[in-house]
């Protein structure tokens, strides 16, 4: 079957677009397919090759998969990563995950020898599982118009931290005030591509439930603008006119 990959042209700075014949289903074993058969300098990430460690993730068709779990299907169009820097081919720059998580103050505290129940890991295991394979990262809409937004996964991982009461560290909630919840559009993209089955969009309106109850507020309801056709509650004109002033 025919399989298309967008690259990096490094003499142009563009991406073009190449077509090759594979025989494997498999998204990463027909790259493996391509890289020995058709063009070594073929340039991928993978790592487990069984979905644990996140590396090999992919676009199909504008859609964040793992390539070690993902069948293919005649004329798919394979892509790097969105909201990365392209270093080459279908391997993007991943540094900013340290920094990103290093922003919510996460991890494990002075107080790690608490007695842990099964019932409090229970709280933290759906989370916990996260492999930071940066798919949720690439689908969010927000970095195209703020590129500081901490995003789902080290949300996630805040609220993993956060529940875990051997940090609970005020800090964590604190360090997600800025480009981080309120940011969010919950617009769910993030959720929808998790190989993991993990819910970053939940996990941050938990996080804004926990801030509420701290005392935080959204900062954008300040900016509330009463001037969009609707009147103030103040008034005793409560709006729309049914008799159209008549």
């Amino acid at each position: 079957m025919k399989l298309k990959i967008n690259r990096l042209s490094t003499a142009t700075n563009d991406f073009k677009t190449f077509e090759f014949t594979v025989s494997q289903e498999n998204l990463l074993k027909a790259l493996e397919e391509i890289k020995t058969n058709d063009d070594p300098t073929l340039t991928y990430r993978c790592g487990c090759k069984s979905g644990v460690c996140g590396s090999c993730t992919v676009r199909v068709n504008g859609v964040e998969k793992l390539a070690c779990r993902t069948n293919i299907k005649e004329g798919d169009l394979v892509e790097p990563l969105k909201n990365s820097r392209v270093i080459k081919d279908l391997v993007v720059d991943v540094s900013h995950e340290t920094l990103l998580i290093k922003k919510t103050n996460i991890g494990i505290k002075e107080s790690a020898s608490k007695n842990i129940s099964q019932a409090d890991v229970l709280k933290i295991d759906t989370q916990s599982n996260c492999i930071l394979c940066n798919a949720c990262y690439s689908s969010c809409p927000v970095y195209e118009v703020n590129k500081e937004f901490l995003g789902p996964f080290a949300l996630t991982k805040a609220l993993r931290y956060e529940n875990d009461l051997k940090s609970q560290d005020e800090e964590i909630i604190n360090s997600v005030q800025a480009n981080g919840i309120w940011d969010c559009t919950l617009c769910s993209a993030c959720t929808f591509v998790c190989p993991q089955g993990i819910d970053p969009k939940m996990d941050i309106m938990q996080l804004q439930n926990i801030s509420s109850q701290k005392g935080y507020t959204n900062p954008y309801m300040n900016n509330f603008d009463n001037s969009m056709g609707f009147d103030s509650f103040d008034s005793n004109d409560f709006g729309f006119n049914p008799n159209g002033g008549f």
